[in-house]
């Protein structure tokens, strides 16, 4: 198993167009990688690639809940997932696929007729412990500004 730097080195990472804030552990996720796979936002992944971060924002257009959301856009059945939550306002979700941890969520803000402020993280499945932390702070801090 390979370490995680003792210190990973936490700053602000702020997506301006849409608003998201995150606090992003730049010394985990080291290296850019290209704009975010969805709305707008950006892209990371450790230097050695074991792990993947996309962090982007979105309008909320046909004014989604966080569940009908989740029934539109994510293609893995819910009994798969080992955890779920879904609020008026978020929803998390995560699993394992072929070795990999994946997590993912989504703050829905009401403003300016609804923005949706999202993360994703993919790693090793056999590195959880190591990176519970580090997924537990960016979920909690995770919102619009």
């Amino acid at each position: 198993m390979r370490e995680l730097p003792r210190d990973p080195k936490w700053t602000v990472f702020v997506e301006p167009e849409f608003g998201t804030r995150i606090d992003l552990p730049s010394a985990v996720f080291a290296e850019p990688d290209g704009p975010a796979f969805r709305g707008t936002g950006q892209q990371f992944t450790t230097p050695d690639g074991r792990a993947t971060l996309a962090i982007y924002s979105q309008p909320n257009e046909d004014r989604s809940t966080p569940a009908g959301y989740l029934r539109r856009n994510f293609n893995v059945p819910r009994s798969a997932l080992a955890y779920s939550r879904v609020t008026n306002d978020l929803f998390v979700v995560a699993g394992v696929d072929d070795g990999e941890i994946y997590y993912s969520r989504c703050n829905f803000s009401r403003r300016a007729g609804g923005t949706l402020h999202c993360f994703d993280v993919k790693y090793p499945q056999r590195e959880k412990l190591a990176w519970d932390g580090i997924v537990t702070r960016m979920s909690r801090s995770l919102r619009a500004l």
